[in-house]
């Protein structure tokens, strides 16, 4: 199953709950069997009042969760062309119920967002009560260089962050390290790797019977005391105004152009972004800059319901198969775009992708009613 559950018991007899993802080989990325078992335990923990709390983390060193399983989704693409596969509208209606049912979870969960925390585990990360970065924290939504685009709830937080931030990030997936994500708001706690061992204990130390908010805030805080002085320096806030100034155009074209055009700057973070969404999907492109529009004024729930309807017309168009062979099945980096040049993607084509493709009600209609 590539999940592993545990519950602690502490001083005072209340449960912690621990959800481990396990799949350390594939950077713990999430396939339908976890996403499902991982949405069954989180709904009972939630209905037990033992479980007072719940720590979702990431085995091994390298990744959190560097996110979805999409080979399995692009072979179902393959053997559908042009056509909805069944796996795809089962995956991703999970995958948004799973991080919706987070972001509203009735008990304190804490996220140990340590790695890779790409896509899917920025999803799982942002849903979280307490959203914990390390030193080795590298944060991105990367789905430009797939031919997808920045799902799981990004067009909710990538709307919200500072001036042009959320655009850019979305359309050069460029990392964030720590300091990026306390800055953006993207995290709430700094602690080091290896205080996860003291974490777990300091939980289990606490009276959850009374002040339970003010008990778990000390914790935390005395935690993140120890750590601060190996934060990492910010990279992103500080050239807001740069990237503010360098997105200050009327549509996606000009915001492309003018970012292709820092391939050759002298500052390596924006010339890898640039370089990183030249080489990347111009559909995704149309995608992001008209997702983050729109989810501006939209409620979580209406992001999600969104969210699906865009994923499941990306799995009906071409370049989401093309960009996941090129870059993880066959891996020679040269995805072979159906429309490479930003200026002719169709209008049609973009608008298509918002528009649902099933009869009836929307599959998550009832988002709502968490």
């Amino acid at each position: 199953m590539n999940l592993h559950f545990e519950e602690l018991t502490g001083t005072d007899g209340a449960r912690i709950g621990i959800a481990s993802l396990d799949a350390e080989k594939s950077l713990n990325a999430l396939s339908l069997p976890m996403i499902n078992a991982l949405s069954d335990k989180l709904n009972a923990w939630a209905k037990d009042p033992q479980i007072v709390c719940v720590l979702l983390r990431g085995n091994g060193a390298k990744a959190f969760c560097a996110g979805g399983e999409v080979r399995s989704l692009v072979e179902a693409c393959r053997a559908h062309p042009g056509e909805v596969p069944p796996l795809a509208a089962q995956f991703f209606s999970a995958e948004y119920r799973l991080d919706y049912s987070l972001h509203t979870y009735p008990k304190p969960l804490i996220c140990w967002g340590h790695g890779y925390v790409l896509g899917g585990g920025m999803g799982l990360l942002q849903g979280a009560s307490t959203r914990i970065v390390t030193p080795s924290s590298r944060l991105a939504m990367p789905e430009i260089s797939i031919g997808l685009y920045p799902d799981v709830g990004a067009s909710w937080f990538l709307a919200r962050l500072p001036g042009k931030l959320g655009l850019f990030l979305g359309l050069t997936g460029a990392h964030m390290n720590a300091r990026d994500a306390i800055d953006l708001d993207l995290a709430d706690r700094f602690l080091l790797d290896e205080q996860q061992p003291q974490l777990i204990e300091g939980l289990l130390q606490l009276n959850w019977q009374e002040q339970t908010d003010v008990q778990l805030n000390s914790l935390l805080k005395a935690l993140q005391q120890e750590a601060v002085a190996q934060m990492p320096e910010a990279q992103w806030l500080p050239r807001r105004q740069q990237i503010d100034e360098l997105l200050d155009v009327s549509n996606v074209a000009c915001a492309w152009k003018a970012i292709s055009l820092q391939r050759d700057s002298s500052d390596p973070l924006i010339a890898r972004a640039a370089k990183t969404m030249s080489e990347g999907s111009p559909l995704t492109a149309h995608l992001v800059w008209e997702q983050i529009i729109r989810a501006r004024h939209m409620s979580l729930a209406e992001v999600f319901q969104m969210e699906y309807t865009l994923s499941l017309n990306c799995c009906r168009h071409p370049e989401f198969s093309e960009g996941v062979r090129a870059r993880l099945i066959d891996k020679d980096q040269k995805p072979h775009w159906h429309w490479p040049d930003i200026n002719n993607v169709p209008e049609a084509v973009v608008e298509a992708h918002f528009h649902k493709v099933w009869e009836g009600r929307h599959p998550l209609a009832d988002l709502t009613q968490y």
